[in-house]
């Protein structure tokens, strides 16, 4: 397509593909495209070319809706900006996805998960370690999916804290990546494995920098709010060893290890969440 038409359609290929976001460069994300069959005529928004065929044209990123020549997918910028209109699900998204699609630093469960267990929980007796009642830990994640932000978890609605730390917990672990990337887990845990305190301090400042953005902010609010519920063991029985346990095989998941070697990892999941509890002031 050539004159103002094609020039017209170039800009507005170029708003699209260079879309901004006020959330910092580093939440960089990649598009999620998947070949797609489009109705009637249709323009790649990368090179403004026809896309011709009449099924499987291109590709469509399933996150920001940006269509594209199979071809020219190699080459759009990794700046998918996704669009709540196609990211229509808060728990088990990708969570950089959600982040970007809500513009937070962190996913608004973990936000509003915590500071409600703060406001009204940090003294309840096993917190984490008590679970709620499985149906209403299900009714406040179809709530989160269906509400998002507007989602009611007071204690109005839900009078039970352990209904709240469940539902945190069940985000946690529905998370197709974990908060601990699966390309940054084994690096984890062999930091977990060193013996001497200062090199395993170190070595953790730089495990921790193998995670996306959006990943190390939301453990680093995760750590912080854990310390705090160990300032008040004496009263809800829960240290950073306990929370550990709890939290070790929820934010480090084994990346297709053999059962053998995912049983024996379980130890090190543990004392790296209890090492990032204790140290959390010095390491983010």
């Amino acid at each position: 397509l050539r004159g103002p038409e094609g020039r017209e359609l170039t800009s507005l290929v170029r708003k699209a593909t260079l879309k901004d976001s006020s959330l910092p460069h580093k939440y960089e994300k990649v598009h999620n495209f998947k070949v797609h069959t489009f109705r009637g005529p249709h323009w790649c928004e990368y090179c403004a070319n026809f896309m011709w065929g009449l099924k499987a044209q291109g590709v469509k990123c399933a996150d920001c809706g940006l269509n594209v020549h199979k071809q020219c997918s190699t080459m759009v910028p990794r700046n998918c900006v996704p669009d709540l209109k196609h990211v229509k699900k808060v728990y088990s998204c990708e969570l950089t996805t959600l982040v970007k699609a809500h513009n937070t630093k962190r996913p608004m469960v973990v936000d509003m998960c915590i500071q409600e267990i703060e406001s009204r929980g940090l003294k309840s007796e096993g917190l984490y370690r008590m679970s709620g009642f499985s149906d209403s830990v299900e009714d406040v994640k179809s709530a989160f999916d269906r509400d998002g932000e507007k989602t009611d978890i007071s204690a109005n609605a839900y009078e039970d804290i352990n209904i709240i730390t469940g539902a945190l917990k069940l985000y946690l672990r529905d998370l197709p990546i974990p908060v601990i990337s699966y390309d940054a887990y084994p690096r984890f845990i062999e930091v977990a494995k060193l013996e001497d305190p200062e090199k395993q301090q170190e070595a953790f400042r730089e495990a921790l920098e193998l995670l996306p953005a959006a990943h190390s902010e939301t453990l680093r609010y995760l750590m912080v709010h854990l310390k705090r519920v160990t300032l008040n063991e004496k009263d809800n029985l829960m240290n950073a060893e306990n929370l550990g346990i709890v939290f070790g095989p929820t934010l480090l998941r084994a990346p297709n290890l053999d059962a053998m070697t995912a049983l024996n990892d379980i130890r090190y999941q543990r004392q790296v969440v209890e090492f990032l509890i204790k140290n959390e002031d010095t390491l983010f």
